[in-house]
């Protein structure tokens, strides 16, 4: 029933950490990947090539993403990545055009992709090889990003493209006023503390 041949041999032991990390938790699942403690791992994440990823502190990875670090793949602290999202550092597409898409090919091209810090990346997301996303970001969900993204900046589409830049002011004064609404919401709801605000219809209160 299995193969005994170099490639499947190679491959068995990454199958099988799929299927172990489907009984961990999210943090175990990190700690498993050999990623920072204080980064969360949700089901179903797929990384390829984890010994080429590079991931900063806080960072949450939603469910079913799949994180293609074959050609190199770099992630900074504070950011999420979407659940469904898939980030490409490599491309068979010349290989299956000049009908040479066999394992090994000599054809497969690999670039590095870089996001930066304090992004959000939305879920069914597509990031394509070679692209950097600055710092600060925002990608859309369902946006397809084929070309650098400027930091401090929303994008959405396909191809995705600007819509919007982030100024500092901008950032804390929403900083501020979620933070007072959610200050209020709680006291309304009796809750000391939690994460953000509770649950229920606040605003005729």
């Amino acid at each position: 029933m299995f193969f005994d041949d170099e490639r499947s041999n190679r491959l068995r032991p990454m199958i099988l950490n799929d299927l172990v990390t489907q009984y961990l938790n999210d943090a175990e699942r990190a700690k498993f990947h050999g990623l920072p403690e204080s980064c969360r791992v949700r089901e179903r994440v797929k990384i390829v090539s984890p010994e080429n990823l590079t991931l900063g502190e806080h960072c949450w990875i939603g469910e079913g993403a799949t994180l293609d670090a074959s050609g190199g793949l770099e992630i900074g602290e504070h950011t999420s990545i979407g659940l469904n999202t898939l980030v490409f550092t490599h491309s068979s597409w010349l290989a299956n055009m000049a009908l040479e898409n066999h394992s090994g090919s000599d054809l497969i091209e690999r670039k590095p992709v870089k996001i930066g810090k304090g992004c959000f990346i939305g879920g069914l997301v597509v990031i394509m090889p070679g692209v950097t996303i600055g710092d600060f970001a925002t990608v859309q969900p369902n946006s397809v990003v084929a070309k650098d993204v400027p930091p401090r900046s929303l994008v959405a589409g396909n191809p995705a493209r600007v819509f919007q830049r982030y100024e500092e002011e901008y950032i804390a004064a929403e900083v501020k006023r979620v933070r007072e609404e959610n200050a209020r919401r709680r006291a309304l709801a009796g809750e000391e503390a939690g994460w953000g605000s509770p649950a229920g219809d606040f605003s005729e209160q």
